[in-house]
């Protein structure tokens, strides 16, 4: 995972700490809220405040940072409202276990951290135990995974001697701590197991012509490069821009040959980028909700809302109708999403059978967090009759 901004000035323990924090405070919001609306009367207070009280309470009830370094150090951040800050922290010291013991009768939006329309959803799909469960794994640290990259004449050897790795089979490891040199050399890639669930449903092999419609970052590209041999083409395509960049130089640094990396906006382009019927295996990896991957990326909960759904929905029918026509008459389009909601996945396959005449859903696979120990992921085969 990248540093975060606020992160990159610092270095080592410092950098790895603040890190933490933040991501611990912003996967809390909604606990920690409740905490300081109990220590203060329910009392309004202005922004820069709250976010002093919420590091604070982070440090002392989630992380267990001692207790004088945690109260002197954001009493000595609050200026003006340092009395308050200072009597919040010193109560929270005193109420600690009171208030660690009360977490089982809060609610789980509250004690998960969760919008309520998004627990809702869940729970039509998953039931309540389901829901439960998922908002619990996405309160965990998402552990670090990095894949194999077999392109690399040296990445078995180098792999072998990098520290703090351990294979769990699949060409994938686990990681103590990101393997920054081992990344840096290309012998392997950070992503999660479920991000090859695609690309192998796509039944790619040497010398055929393929199209990863939305490529960046490239773990999947990079792996569809691999399962080609680096023989044939991969039209890889996204947005022009930092995206693009980011793209051709992790392809680059991977060893991958076989590409040809394509500046497209398949929303702005006039007609067809490309003729019709071009292209053996088509990957569609939609821009999606990112439900599915929430305990990566903390955020996710805090930004999404009914109408983000229903956004991103009409975008990836859009890309459907992109790509479809691009597909060889036996060929097979992969369409996949990093979301565990119904109307990103399954209900899209019912749509696109339904509006593409001759098209046929011939599988379907998926990846639920709290079931499966990985990333929430989606995966379906499209062909023509």
């Amino acid at each position: 995972m990248e540093s975060l901004p606020v992160c990159r000035a610092l270095k080592g323990a410092d950098r790895a700490f603040m890190q933490d924090l933040v991501l611990t405070t912003l996967r809390n919001l909604s606990l920690l809220d409740h905490w300081i609306a109990e220590m203060t009367g329910g009392k309004v207070l202005d922004e820069a405040t709250v976010w002093l009280l919420r590091g604070g309470l982070t440090e002392l009830l989630i992380l267990n940072v001692a207790e004088h370094a945690a109260v002197n150090e954001n009493v000595g951040l609050a200026g003006r409202a340092s009395g308050l800050v200072n009597a919040v922290l010193r109560r929270i010291c005193r109420e600690r276990g009171v208030l660690l013991q009360g977490m089982g009768s809060l609610g789980v939006e509250t004690r998960t951290s969760h919008p309520a329309f998004l627990l809702r959803r869940w729970e039509s799909q998953y039931g309540e135990a389901g829901m439960e469960k998922l908002a619990e794994w996405n309160q965990e640290p998402a552990p670090v995974f990095v894949r194999l990259n077999r392109l690399h004449p040296e990445a078995i050897a180098g792999m072998a001697r990098t520290e703090g790795v351990e294979s769990v089979g699949g060409d994938f490891y686990r990681c103590e701590i990101l393997p920054r040199l081992a990344l840096e050399a290309g012998w392997c890639y950070a992503q999660d197991p479920s991000t090859v669930v695609a690309p192998g449903l796509l039944d790619v092999g040497p010398g055929m012509m393929v199209l990863d419609a939305c490529a960046a970052p490239g773990g999947k590209t990079a792996f569809l490069a691999q399962m080609m041999e680096n023989q044939g083409c991969l039209v890889a395509c996204d947005l022009p821009g930092g995206r693009l960049r980011r793209l051709e130089d992790n392809l680059l640094r991977l060893g991958v040959r076989c590409a040809d990396v394509r500046g497209v906006d398949w929303l702005e382009v006039d007609g067809l980028p490309f003729e019709p019927d071009s292209f053996d295996r088509i990957l569609l990896d939609a821009p999606c909700s990112n439900t599915g991957v929430m305990r990566r990326r903390v955020d996710v909960r805090w930004r999404l809302s009914e109408a983000e759904f229903d956004r991103m929905v009409e975008l990836q029918r859009a890309l459907l109708r992109k790509c479809l026509p691009l597909l060889k008459p036996g060929g097979r389009l992969v369409y996949s999403t990093c979301s565990i909601d119904r109307e990103e996945n399954e209900g899209q396959m019912e749509w696109a059978v339904a509006a593409f005449p001759g098209l046929t859903c011939v599988s379907k696979e998926s990846r639920i967090p709290h079931l499966d120990g990985v990333d929430g992921a989606f995966a379906a085969v499209l062909k023509w009759a």
